[in-house]
C-alpha cells in the first residue's frame, strides 16, 4: 500500500535564514535589563523607607526589598531566557523547513529528469510511463504544470508520419524486410513503430484534454445546505499551448478551458474538435490542415482568432462562436461546408480572399466591427437570414461580396441579403400584379 499513496505536495520556499549574530548584542541588553528591573523594583519599595518608626522595622523592609528585586529580576531573566530559546527554536523549525524544502526539490528535480528521459526512448511502454509520470508530477505540483506542458507539446511537435491504413501495404512491408534481412517495422520515424507511435500521442494529447476541460455548469440547489465541491480539481488553469507545426491525430480540446494557444501549421488528421472551448488568450490556427472535419461550435475566442491561409479539407463549423477580438480568416480555403450561423463577430472580421467551395451560413450571425470580404470566393449563395450589423460608426470598415446587399432595418441596425433574392415590396408587388390579372376563363 506504501506505493499507492499520494507523495507529498511541495510546499512554498520557507523564509530565508539570518546568519547567526554575535552574542553581545543580546547579551548585554538582557544584562542591562534584569539590572534595571532590580533597580527599579528596590527604589519603589523603598521610596517610603523613612516613614517608618524604628530601626528594626527599616532593617526588615530593606531585606523584603532586596529579596522582591532580585525575585523580579529573575524573573525578567527568566522571560529573557525563554525569549531565547523561542528564537532557538524557531531558527531550527526554519533549518528544518529548508531541509525538508530542498529534498522534495531534488525529488520533483529528479523526478522530472527521469520522466523526460523516458519520453526519448525507443520503446513505446516506456515513453507511456514518461508521460503518465510527467502528468502525476504537474497534477501534485502547480509551479510545474505550464513547463510539464511544454514538455508535451514540444513532443507532439517532434516530426510524424502517421502510419498508411493501407492493408495491402501492411502485407506487403513485412514481406520486403524479410527478403532484405532486416528486423519488420511498420515505418521510419525515428526507427519506432507508427501504431505504437500513435497510441503514445494520443495518451499525450488525452492528458492534455483531462487537465485543460473545465465545467462551468451552475451547481445543483438542493433544499438542505451542501458543502461547495470543486469539480474542477483536475484543470490546470491558464496553460498555453505551442502546437505549431504538429501533426495531431483526432484532436479534442472540447469544453476546454487555456490561455494562449498556437496551431499555426499544424495539421489536423482526422477530426478535429474545439466546441465549447474557451481560449482566454490569442489562438492562431494560421496555416493549419484540417483533413477532416473540424467543429468550432460554441467555442469562446476572448482575445484574436487567427485562421489566415487555413485549409479546412471537409466541414468546417463555427456555429454560436463568439469572436470578442479580431477573427482572421483571410486567405482560408474551405472545401467542404462552412457554417457561421449565430456567430458574434465583435471584433474586425477579415475574410479577404478566402475561398469557399460548399455551401455557406451565415444565419443569425451579427457584426460589429470591421467586416472585410475583399476578393471572397464561392459566397454567392451564402445563407444569410437575419444576419444582423451594427449601424456605421467612425472609422469602421466594410467590404462585403459583391453578390451581397445591405439592408437597413427599423432599429437603425442593417441585415445581409443576396442580390438575387428579390426585396420584400416587390414579392408583394408582384403578388398584386398577379392578382389584378383575368385568369384563364375570365373571356367566357
Amino acid at each position: 500500500m506504501g506505493l499507492l499513496r499520494r507523495s507529498p505536495l511541495p510546499t512554498a520556499r520557507p523564509p530565508d535564514l539570518r546568519p547567526p549574530r554575535s552574542m553581545w548584542w543580546w547579551a548585554l541588553p538582557a544584562a542591562l535589563l534584569v539590572g534595571a528591573a532590580a533597580w527599579g523594583v528596590s527604589a519603589w519599595l523603598l521610596q517610603d523607607l523613612d516613614k517608618l518608626p524604628t530601626l528594626a522595622e527599616r532593617v526588615s523592609a530593606r531585606i523584603e526589598a532586596a529579596r522582591t528585586a532580585l525575585a523580579a529580576a529573575a524573573g525578567v531573566g527568566a522571560a529573557v531566557t525563554l525569549l531565547l530559546a523561542m528564537r532557538r527554536q524557531r531558527h531550527q523549525e526554519l533549518a528544518t523547513a529548508h531541509t525538508t524544502h530542498d529534498a522534495a526539490e531534488r525529488r520533483v528535480t529528479e523526478l522530472y529528469t527521469k520522466a523526460a528521459e523516458q519520453l526519448g526512448n525507443d520503446q513505446a511502454p516506456v515513453r507511456l510511463a514518461g508521460l503518465y509520470a510527467l502528468e502525476r508530477l504537474a497534477q501534485d505540483t502547480p509551479a510545474l504544470r505550464q513547463t510539464i506542458a511544454e514538455v508535451i507539446c514540444s513532443y507532439l511537435r517532434m516530426p510524424y508520419t502517421p502510419p498508411r491504413e493501407d492493408r495491402e501495404e501492411k502485407i506487403r512491408a513485412p514481406q520486403r524486410a524479410a527478403r532484405a534481412g532486416r528486423p519488420t517495422r511498420a515505418g521510419t520515424n525515428g526507427g519506432r513503430d507508427p501504431q505504437e507511435e500513435r497510441q503514445v500521442r494520443l495518451t499525450a494529447q488525452r492528458i492534455l484534454l483531462a487537465h485543460l476541460r473545465y465545467d462551468d455548469s451552475p451547481a445543483l440547489h438542493h433544499w438542505w445546505p451542501a458543502r461547495h465541491l470543486d469539480r474542477n480539481t483536475r484543470h490546470w488553469p491558464d496553460i498555453r499551448l505551442d502546437l505549431a507545426r504538429a501533426v495531431l491525430i483526432d484532436f479534442d480540446l472540447r469544453a476546454c478551458r487555456l490561455g494562449d494557444a498556437d496551431f499555426r501549421n499544424a495539421t489536423f488528421t482526422g477530426n478535429a474538435r474545439f466546441g465549447e472551448a474557451t481560449f482566454t488568450g490569442n489562438a492562431q490556427f494560421g496555416g493549419a490542415t484540417f483533413t477532416r472535419d473540424a467543429w468550432f461550435g460554441g467555442a469562446t475566442f476572448t482575445r484574436d482568432a487567427g485562421f489566415s491561409k487555413a485549409t479546412f479539407t471537409r466541414d468546417a463549423g463555427f456555429s454560436k462562436a463568439t469572436f470578442t477580438g479580431d477573427a482572421g480568416f483571410g486567405g482560408a480555403t474551405f472545401t467542404g461546408n462552412a457554417w457561421f450561423d449565430f456567430a458574434t463577430f465583435t471584433g474586425d472580421a477579415r475574410f479577404d480572399f478566402a475561398t469557399f467551395t460548399g455551401d455557406t451560413w451565415f444565419d443569425f450571425a451579427t457584426f460589429t466591427g470591421d467586416a472585410l470580404f475583399y476578393e471572397a470566393a464561392g459566397l454567392e449563395m451564402a445563407r444569410l437570414s437575419c444576419v444582423r450589423v451594427a449601424p456605421v460608426a467612425r472609422d469602421v470598415e466594410r467590404v462585403w461580396p459583391p453578390d451581397w446587399r445591405v439592408e437597413a432595418d427599423a432599429d437603425g441596425w442593417q441585415g445581409l441579403r443576396l442580390a438575387s433574392d428579390p426585396v420584400p415590396g416587390e414579392l408583394a408587388e408582384e403578388a398584386g400584379a398577379a392578382g389584378s390579372e383575368p385568369g384563364p376563363g375570365a373571356a367566357g
